[in-house]
């Protein structure tokens, strides 16, 4: 088949060269006005283009990558003059966790981007059930997830006012959602460790909580996904009826004030230990410091060796 033949060839080679887009380009991309974007790199330097010998700003991938993380955190609300902090404990973790593929270019994830997106404005999915599969072919589960679709619908999340937008966000929305609980009932009941993850009111939409509970299992570990939406007042009941091994709090919202003193607080009413995941987890750390609860961070690999360590009793908290 073409097509497949196409983008098997994505997966074997790397761009030589990198591509950079024109400030104005980065503007269509991402919904950003290039006097926003001025902005963000003179006073907060949150980017960093590249320039011509006559001025002109170019921008890299990762650049366009920073300018819709930038706005995913405007969007739970942390003012722009926070972020730059919060995008440097990101990368920081990031780049704790060994990458799986070190000879493959972030051009070979954004080419896969394209082809779902196109996908995606044609509402065709058979196409994208099929671009799903040959991805999976090339590339780990956290390779498939946080650098290939969930970009892709996060962009989306960000610019549903714009016509037909929302409609392709709710097409990948469900298409993920779904092939998340395939993905986490293949293993249920054959393991020993049982551990629930669930997500507080208002602290992740629900494919977030799908797709970090799956990044957590492993073949080892029996993962029951409960929410997003449970009241943190009644997590005592629930672990107390379903006697979990492990409680995992998992949270992208930074965490406000009271939220590790809620979750310590959680932690002393409880007999299995406790966890936090996702993008709150890097955030709270140091407010977490030498308390009871456990930072699993927010990338796939890392939290996956963080939680065998933590069920072992080998984790520091």
């Amino acid at each position: 088949m073409p097509e497949l033949a196409s983008v098997t060839s994505l997966a074997s080679s790397a761009l030589k060269q990198e591509e950079l887009f024109p400030i104005r380009e980065v503007s269509r991309l991402t919904g950003v006005n290039p006097v926003t974007l001025r902005a963000w790199e003179r006073r907060y330097g949150l980017i960093q283009p590249t320039r011509t010998d006559s001025g002109h700003r170019l921008y890299s991938q990762a650049d366009i990558d920073a300018v819709r993380s930038i706005l995913a955190w405007i969007e739970r609300g942390v003012a722009v003059s926070k972020v730059g902090s919060i995008l440097a404990k990101s990368t920081s973790s990031r780049s704790v966790a060994a990458p799986a593929y070190d000879e493959v270019s972030t051009d070979d994830w954004s080419q896969w981007q394209d082809q779902v997106r196109n996908a995606l404005q044609n509402f065709d999915e058979p196409r994208l059930e099929r671009l799903y599969g040959q991805i999976f072919s090339c590339y780990p589960l956290p390779v498939v997830f946080q650098d290939i679709f969930m970009p892709v619908w996060q962009e989306l999340l960000l610019r549903q006012d714009e016509v037909g937008q929302r409609g392709q966000w709710l097409m990948l929305d469900g298409f993920l959602r779904g092939r998340c609980r395939q993905r986490l009932q293949v293993r249920r009941g054959e393991t020993c460790d049982r551990v629930l993850v669930v997500a507080l009111p208002s602290h992740c939409r629900e494919l977030e909580l799908l797709a970090g509970a799956l990044l957590l299992h492993n073949q080892d570990i029996d993962i029951t996904v409960m929410g997003p939406g449970v009241p943190i007042g009644d997590l005592a009941l629930i672990c107390e009826r379903m006697r979990p091994q492990a409680l995992i709090v998992f949270s992208n919202q930074p965490p406000g004030a009271e939220f590790p003193q809620q979750l310590v607080r959680l932690a002393l009413g409880l007999e299995c230990p406790v966890a936090l995941a996702g993008d709150s987890a890097d955030l709270a750390e140091e407010s977490l410091a030498g308390s009871a609860i456990a930072c699993l961070g927010n990338e796939g690999r890392l939290m996956q060796r963080r939680l065998k360590q933590f069920l072992a009793g080998h984790l520091d908290t």
